[in-house]
């Protein structure tokens, strides 16, 4: 299942019924879990961990060194879940000493072509970023975002679970659980409630994050003035504790 012309390190881990493509290039301290596929001209540099059932079309590049000037070559490294789809020529960067060394992508993810995701992100399960979105160092991307493409995501920003970003958006300070966003800088434009609806949320429960929203952001209301009432929401309604979660402990504060 490795093809003549693919290079793979002796010191290379591979799985069970893994296909390495023509010209493809796995490096020393990569492991690569079963049933993962990399067609043609992929390039996998360790350490890095790649889990089962991922899929990596031509040009992708995995675990390079990424592209801080502080990194001094340091071993910092790539770690990848299961069931994930890197299409042409995506990047993803390992970490850095100055934050966890890490770089982390959870499971069942789509990343479309061209897409990146700096140093030190930590990207969770089922996201999707469209073609060309990139996120900036120390990035963290929650369960069920949507990035449109040619999102461009500010260092250290925070995307809240089925956060949705409109295409061609400058994503500067953290985005809520459930809250579309737009714009130039980005700001928020109402609920993800299509996206909640498809994941099986209740009527209830996509009311109560509308509530939460309006509470938020179309009250008058300052952050702090609307975040106990938020929280008396949460109580009926447990969805709307993510997003009070969310706001109380976001550190480079929400898009307004």
């Amino acid at each position: 299942m490795i093809d003549a012309t693919a290079v793979v390190h002796p010191d290379a881990k591979i799985g069970n019924n893994v296909t390495i493509g023509p010209f493809c290039y796995v490096g020393p301290d990569v492991i690569i879990g079963d049933d993962t596929w990399l067609s043609s001209h992929v390039v996998i540099k360790g350490p890095a961990t790649i889990g089962k059932g991922n899929k990596f079309f031509q040009f992708s590049s995995i675990g390079e060194e990424c592209q801080d000037k502080k990194y001094m070559g340091e071993p910092t490294r790539v770690e990848i879940g299961d069931n994930n789809v890197f299409r042409e020529c995506c990047t993803v960067h390992r970490g850095t000493v100055q934050d966890e060394g890490l770089t982390k992508i959870g499971s069942d993810n789509l990343f479309m072509a061209y897409t990146h995701v700096a140093h030190d992100c930590v990207v969770g399960n089922h996201v999707i970023l469209a073609n060309n979105a990139s996120i900036a160092g120390h990035v963290k991307v929650d369960d069920w975002a949507i990035l449109g493409g040619m999102t461009g995501v500010h260092q250290f920003v925070h995307i809240g679970a089925h956060a949705f970003t409109a295409g061609c958006s400058l994503v500067l300070q953290d985005v809520p659980p459930y809250v579309m966003v737009s714009g130039q800088s980005a700001v928020p434009r109402a609920t993800n409630s299509e996206g909640l609806k498809r994941r099986n949320f209740s009527k209830e429960a996509v009311l109560a994050i509308r509530r939460a929203y309006k509470l938020l952001y179309r009250s008058g209301l300052t952050t702090a003035e609307a975040l106990p009432q938020i929280r008396e929401l949460a109580e009926e309604h447990p969805e709307v504790a993510i997003m009070a979660d969310f706001v109380e402990n976001s550190s480079r504060g929400i898009v307004r």
